[in-house]
């Protein structure tokens, strides 16, 4: 969808604000919590005086609830000013906010304006019907019912980025010496000293797999070609998977003797080729930097 300047998240307590915000938040967005409708106005202010590429998501939910009265209102102003808005409802079944609020052992927003005698499917019943409206007014409602954080997750990158949620996920790929020690931050670990050194070449030794005839020579071996034809794939298809678990970042060390010449060659080449697939990656050399 086209870029818009306020996000609004609303909707059920339990239902996943919390996990839509930090998604927003992962996207850039400048999230805000529990704003009553009524203070856009002075938001929009602020908005006029930071950068005009800021975009705002903002949570509203049933603790705000006398302002909702203003919510209609306040939208029409909010498009009447020429700013683009995106409300999105978040609804879930009774059964699983029932167990949700069980398995927190959070009260319900409404207890504190309720009697406390009253039972959760009570609250989530009265809650309901203090939506109502907002409900009718979503351009989107997401039912979370069957959805893990990392799903909803997902389907906020697919609304805000039209894209699927791997596509943002970013492939760190560094070279590193085993001499100096195994990495213990990498996701996935690569041992290349299969590929024949070119430490032992004299007039490559001084040099590193940053210079083309170091690279040129790494690159050669037909087991470093079959390395790198079926590496990048693997990793394409393995990015759902991770993303799905919530990763924002993979990391990839890939390990020679010194960290020279072999891993540094065959990390630039491997960002590369992960990026003629379409796959957001960067490179880096720990021992050489």
């Amino acid at each position: 969808m086209k870029s818009v300047d306020f996000v609004i998240i609303t909707g059920l307590s339990g239902a996943g604000k919390t996990q839509a915000m930090k998604a927003l938040e992962d996207l850039h967005f400048f999230c805000i919590d529990n704003l009553p409708p009524a203070l856009l106005r002075p938001l929009l202010e602020l908005h006029g005086q930071g950068p005009k590429e800021r975009q705002y998501a903002i949570a509203i939910d049933v603790r705000v609830r006398e302002y909702f009265t203003d919510l209609r209102r306040s939208l029409e102003w909010l498009e009447s000013s020429g700013h683009s808005y995106h409300l999105i409802f978040l609804d879930c079944s009774d059964t699983v906010l029932i167990k949700r609020f069980s398995e927190t052992r959070r009260l319900h927003p409404l207890v504190k304006g309720q009697s406390k005698s009253e039972s959760i499917a009570e609250n989530i019943s009265a809650e309901r019907r203090l939506l109502a409206e907002a409900r009718e007014m979503a351009n989107v409602v997401i039912d979370t019912t069957d959805l893990r954080p990392m799903d909803l997750r997902g389907r906020i990158n697919e609304i805000y980025l039209g894209s699927p949620l791997q596509d943002s996920l970013m492939v760190d790929v560094f070279s590193f010496g085993y001499k100096y020690g195994a990495p213990i931050d990498a996701d996935i670990v690569f041992d290349v000293r299969f590929i024949p050194n070119p430490f032992y070449v004299d007039n490559l030794r001084p040099l590193t797999g940053e210079e083309e005839v170091v690279a040129d020579y790494v690159l050669q071996f037909p087991i470093t070609q079959l390395f790198l034809d079926k590496f990048p794939r693997l990793v394409q298809d393995l990015l759902p998977n991770y993303a799905k678990e919530g990763k924002a970042r993979l990391t990839i060390g890939i390990g020679c003797t010194g960290g020279q010449h072999r891993s540094v060659a065959i990390t630039l080449e491997l960002v590369r080729r992960l990026k003629k697939l379409g796959i957001n990656a960067g490179a880096r050399h720990r021992e050489l930097e």
